[in-house]
């Protein structure tokens, strides 16, 4: 009796799977909604990408001295935006959200970001757009998964699917960006929601297209580093070794990120108070530095074709990590991946200087990876997003320096969300 009723219970479950399996149009449909919000994405992304040039390029005709009130300025602002508006929150809250919060992110939180983040990037602070741009397009896949009903694991899909089109608009890498949307939710399983891979590529894919239409992006490497000649089987071996410094140095960025947070919220005031004096202390340091100010897209090319000292260098790698730390953790809104990048290319360049017969590329690119990587603990999209960015060829030196950087991490992650769940 028992078994009868196990077969057609096992039956009458095989007849509810077969719509879902066999419909074209319900697959058509999926995909459509998928490429729609990357559609949706690459536009916003676009827009977004277009004001936030059109504010940095005003805000930098103001240099010099001028610097120090422009930031002081830019910080009060972003701080008034958040007080007002609201707190848009950090990677943290769009992690949890996404792993604990059934992969809903509020659209509610989007004016704030949008507003607040513009200040700060374009007044000079030492974050990017990558943030903001995940959230923003990560909470519109939230709000057209609610719009068509879309409920349970495909409605986290959907959030994940948004988030990977705002973050490959800005890096021009669907692939990389997909999997970043991944990674960048649990440290130890990158594909623990691996049902969102297919919509991420999707959307990712149809987000890049438009943004590269909107901004008239051309392909081709972002960062002018020259070109790398395969030399042996000691390239992976020098791979790992650069890799192991550049993850001593992203020990070092978190620990004086700590640091700040520890003097930040000794004393408890107001947000805007918090964002002003983050900004007198990022003015101060962009003049006596000017690299060090804005998140690095464009100021990675002019310290690869610069002619820098090793002293000058030295100080602007130690400069830019306390840069980043104060932008983080006084309240300043923005992403730490492209300024993580700046200080592997500055170290990579020490290290070059230090040791003129290794390979100057293959330093840059692997101490890039080994630092991003043992921050973000994102070392597939990592690797992915370097060979893009950089045109590195060679795809697995840079893949043995994201592990290294990966596995020489902290053990409590700078990302605290990702931390596992017993």
């Amino acid at each position: 009796m028992k078994l009868r009723r196990r077969r057609k219970l096992v039956t009458y479950l095989n007849i509810l799977d077969q719509p879902i399996q066999l419909s074209p149009f319900v697959f058509s449909r999926t995909f459509l909604l998928w490429a729609f919000l990357g559609l949706i994405g690459g536009v916003i992304a676009g827009v977004y990408w277009i004001s936030l040039e059109f504010l940095t390029h005003t805000l930098a005709l103001f240099d010099g001295w001028k610097v120090i009130p422009v930031m002081t300025v830019g910080g009060l602002l972003a701080g008034l935006v958040i007080y007002f508006i609201g707190d848009p929150g950090e990677i943290q809250l769009i992690v949890n959200n996404i792993r604990f919060n059934k992969g809903k992110l509020d659209p509610k939180n989007n004016p704030s970001m949008i507003f607040s983040s513009l200040i700060c990037i374009a007044s000079g602070g030492s974050l990017g757009p990558e943030s903001p741009l995940v959230q923003i397009t990560g909470s519109t896949g939230t709000w057209l998964g609610k719009l068509f009903r879309i409920k349970g694991e495909e409605l986290r899909s959907l959030s994940i699917a948004g988030m990977a089109s705002g973050f490959t608009a800005l890096f021009g890498a669907p692939l990389g960006g997909s999997l970043f949307s991944l990674e960048i939710l649990h440290h130890k399983y990158a594909l623990e929601y691996y049902k969102a891979i297919i919509p991420a590529f999707v959307a990712s894919s149809f987000s890049y297209l438009v943004f590269t239409i909107i901004i008239q992006l051309g392909l081709g490497p972002t960062w002018d580093l020259s070109a790398y000649e395969y030399s042996g089987i000691y390239d992976f071996g020098y791979a790992v070794l650069f890799a192991i410094v550049g993850a001593a140095l992203g020990w070092g960025f978190i620990f004086c990120t700590k640091f700040f947070k520890t003097i930040f919220e000794k004393r408890p005031i107001p947000i805007y108070l918090r964002t002003m004096i983050g900004g007198i202390a990022l003015g101060i340091i962009a003049f006596y530095f000017p690299i060090t100010r804005y998140f690095g897209h464009h100021e990675i090319n002019e310290l690869l074709s610069g002619d820098f000292s090793l002293k000058l260098l030295f100080a602007i790698l130690f400069f830019k990590i306390i840069a980043i730390s104060i932008t983080v953790t006084s309240g300043w809104r923005g992403g730490f991946i492209i300024p993580l990048f700046f200080v592997g290319a500055t170290l990579g360049l020490i290290l070059h200087q230090l040791f003129p017969a290794i390979n100057m590329t293959l330093a840059i690119v692997s101490c890039m990876a080994a630092i991003n990587a043992c921050v973000t603990r994102t070392p597939m999209s990592t690797t992915i997003l370097l060979a893009t960015l950089t045109g590195f060829g060679h795809f697995i030196p840079i893949l043995f320096a994201s592990l290294t950087g990966y596995f020489l991490a902290p053990r409590i992650p700078f990302i605290g969300a990702q931390m596992e769940e017993d």
